[in-house]
């Protein structure tokens, strides 16, 4: 293949790059190295592998995580691309294959960890091959300044001198800083490259941050407002990992843990069944998700504050990369302060690191978690504050976070913020926020009198003000340039020449104050609520075309979205294609994929057109199907046979819906199921010792064939689950008439 545009139809589906695509490519055709720093979405594998199946010769792809070669070089494969991985997940057996067909030209995309590079089975095998480019994904792993500097990265400038000439190189990030980018060129070596950076705002991201003490409460609220779809917890300890994961499975959620300290193989399961659908949560610490390739990703939320901005922007963009909505929410407690600085202190993975290299490695780490403080504690819009991060312009006000979706009204805080600065000049400027809280509020601490500040006029001036709110203001005339914080490990206020203009009276400060309804709605974020453009195509057929796809996967072990993404079936709802031509107008559809998976999609299509019509001309027998889940599957009970599997009620109730053929949520389903069950004496409510309502067994309830399960969470604690033998789910089906009428009812 020659032409970009055709690899780009053929190979992906597409029929017309995204912005700076293009350039990129067309840079490293010309022999041009590349530096490209492009939110996590964007297509940055398009840009060099639309180059690497055009040069002659291979491409080498630099990676670093075993996970992200491996779904890459899937989705290659599956859409007709020569390509492979070379790690140590591969037995010898197959690293000697793989090393073989590369010998013999096999591939036109080699996937390999840096740490191969150095290996002399590999340089041996690949001197006399020629290298057309070396992409370097993760690029920001180069870069001592970065979040994830890996040592092992270092090696691809020495590897790249060894070869009989230099191919290109092309450098790819999500998330850099200037000084990253420059440390990139540098490290890499690149020649008069071609850099851009696309911009890091993602406009499909919600952005939210709820200050909240309750927040194992909030957590499960939001997740199972979100039922049916994929997501990712964020916990900064392996402890938190096992204490969520546990209470969200022992409350019907499809959740597994993940981190470093458990086994490979219990760590491998739990990341495979996340990827391939098995189960819809996965809890775990910063150790998952780098380069996975998830598309369907519908909310990242962190139990607790990141460390950095640069990990927070890189975990957060998880979701949301098949261009849906997606929320991005951190449930952020003062205490995770810290933790993380504790981490920072402690956790350094480099056995090599003297004092010396100790102390400035933690004082960068603290001005990135200072600045992640101010993101989580301050005022103003979210997003504009990560944009202005990444050195990315901001209007102030975007629309999709939790500050700007906030309706309440500005007050007039003038008077407040004359206090403040007031206060931090009478102490001259050479304090924290902590220290100039205690003073405005009249604290009784040693310290306070020490230094005489109970003899300052601004001293309990704010005494009726909370900590909280007074943190709060300070963020607010931080984020609008009367106060800056310098220092590092230790930051000071001080205020800027432009805070004379509020002290004077010539200038009034407004700004929204925390309300009960801005809490209420950032509980919510924005992938919960009804999306316009799902609920414009047909429900029942995005519902059998998204199964059909699933059997698909799971016959060739491969992950849903690797067969056609979510926004490619939503692409053939709103299409209807009904011949080859029409269906290679599908976004994400092309030659190879038609070839292997097109007809079938398009005979299910077909059937359900000459069932229902499509448009205004749907039968009533659709809007049947369509109507209450309950009632439908009452009205197939006899048809349906329960699970040969003893299942918890969520199970259960997926098991009923897709028997029954819906496209629907199961908590009307499992409520009602447990409603009646209640009612009947066969189970009974109680609480967990959060307040949290759970359900569990009575005296009756093995007549009909429910009773406890023990169960092991990854943390070692055994607790119990309520399961539904056969027996069971064919009592419950058998009565399902009577279950339909009290839910519908309720």
């Amino acid at each position: 293949m020659s032409d970009k545009y055709e690899i780009l139809k053929s190979v992906y589906g597409y029929d017309s790059f995204r912005p700076a695509q293009e350039d990129i490519i067309d840079s490293i055709l010309s022999g041009r190295d590349v530096l490209a720093v492009m939110p996590t979405g964007a297509g940055k594998s398009v840009c060099f592998q639309v180059p690497a199946l055009m040069l002659d010769g291979i491409t080498l792809v630099i990676s670093p995580l075993i996970s992200l070669m491996a779904d890459q070089v899937s989705a290659l494969v599956q859409s007709g691309v020569r390509a492979a991985y070379l790690n140590s997940s591969l037995t010898a057996g197959q690293q000697y294959a793989v090393l073989n067909n590369i010998r013999a030209g096999t591939y036109k995309i080699v996937y390999v960890a840096p740490e191969r590079l150095e290996t002399e089975g590999f340089l041996k095998t690949i001197s006399d091959i020629k290298i057309s480019m070396i992409a370097v994904d993760e690029a920001h792993c180069i870069s001592q300044w970065g979040q994830d500097f890996r040592p092992s990265y270092m090696n691809i400038t020495s590897f790249a001198e060894q070869l009989p000439y230099r191919p290109v190189i092309s450098a790819f990030t999500a998330t850099a800083t200037d000084r990253v980018k420059r440390d990139i060129i540098d490290s890499l070596k690149l020649n008069d490259p071609y850099s851009v950076t696309t911009g890091f705002d993602r406009n499909n991201l919600y952005f939210g941050v709820i200050r909240e003490r309750r927040r194992e409460e909030i957590l499960l609220k939001m997740i199972e407002d979100r039922e049916g779809k994929s997501g990712i917890v964020y916990c900064s300890t392996r402890k938190n990992v096992e204490k969520i994961s546990f209470m969200l499975e022992n409350h019907g959620i499809s959740a597994a843990p993940y981190h470093a300290g458990m086994p490979d193989a219990d760590r491998r399961k739990n990341q495979e069944d996340f990827i391939y659908d098995r189960i819809k949560v996965i809890v775990a610490t910063n150790a998952f998700g780098m380069g996975i390739d998830k598309s369907n990703v519908s909310y990242v939320i962190h139990y607790n504050m990141p460390k950095d901005m640069e990990s927070y922007y890189q975990e957060a963009g998880r979701a949301g990369r098949d261009g849906e909505n997606a929320d991005c929410v951190i449930l952020f407690s003062g205490s995770d302060y810290m933790t993380n600085k504790f981490l920072i202190e402690n956790g350094s993975e480099n056995e090599d690191e003297d004092d010396n290299a100790k102390a400035v490695r933690i004082k960068k780490d603290m001005k990135r978690l200072n600045i992640m403080m101010d993101y989580c504690s301050g005022a103003g819009c979210l997003r504009s504050f990560i944009l202005r991060y990444f050195g990315d312009t901001a209007e102030g006000y975007c629309g999709n976070c939790s500050y700007c979706l906030d309706n309440s009204d500005k007050q007039d805080i003038t008077v407040e913020s004359q206090k403040i600065l007031s206060c931090i000049i009478r102490m001259e400027q050479r304090f924290g926020a902590s220290t100039v809280i205690d003073v405005l509020r009249g604290s009784k601490a040693k310290k306070i009198y020490e230094l005489g500040f109970d003899k300052l006029s601004t001293y309990g001036i704010m005494e009726d003000t909370s900590a909280e709110t007074l943190r709060y203001l300070l963020s607010v005339l931080q984020n609008m340039g009367y106060i800056v914080r310098e220092g590092e490990e230790y930051p000071v206020l001080k205020i800027t020449p432009k805070a004379m203009a509020v002290l004077k009276g010539r200038e009034i400060v407004e700004a929204n104050l925390p309300s009960e309804k801005k809490a209420k709605r950032q509980k919510l974020g924005r992938s919960a609520e009804k999306e316009s453009e799902e609920y414009s195509i047909d429900p029942q057929l995005l519902s059998k075309l998204k199964k059909l796809r699933t059997d698909i996967a799971s016959k060739e072990s491969v992950p849903a979205y690797v067969v056609f993404s979510d926004a490619t079936l939503r692409d053939m709802c709103a299409k209807l294609p009904r011949t080859s031509e029409q269906m290679l107008g599908v976004a994400g559809i092309g030659a190879k994929k038609m070839e292997k998976y097109g007809n079938i999609f398009l005979d299910e299509i077909k059937k359900h057109i000459d069932r229902y019509g499509t448009g205004e001309k749907a039968t009533s027998q659709q809007r049947a199907d369509n109507s209450s889940p309950l009632s439908v599957i009452a009205a197939k009970a006899k048809q349906i046979s329960p699970s040969s599997e003893e299942l918890p009620i969520t199970q259960f109730a997926d098991h009923l819906i897709g028997e029954a053929g819906l496209n629907s949520k199961t908590k009307p389903v499992r409520e009602a199921v447990s409603m009646w069950l209640i009612s009947k004496g066969f189970l009974t409510e109680t609480t967990d010792d959060k307040g949290i309502s759970c359900k569990t067994t009575t005296p009756l309830s093995e007549e009909i064939g429910i009773h406890l399960v023990s169960r092991m969470s990854a943390a070692g604690t055994f607790y119990s689950s309520v399961v539904y033998t056969p027996k069971a789910q064919q009592f419950i089906l058998d009565h399902f008439t009577e279950i339909a009428q009290l839910g519908n009812n309720m």
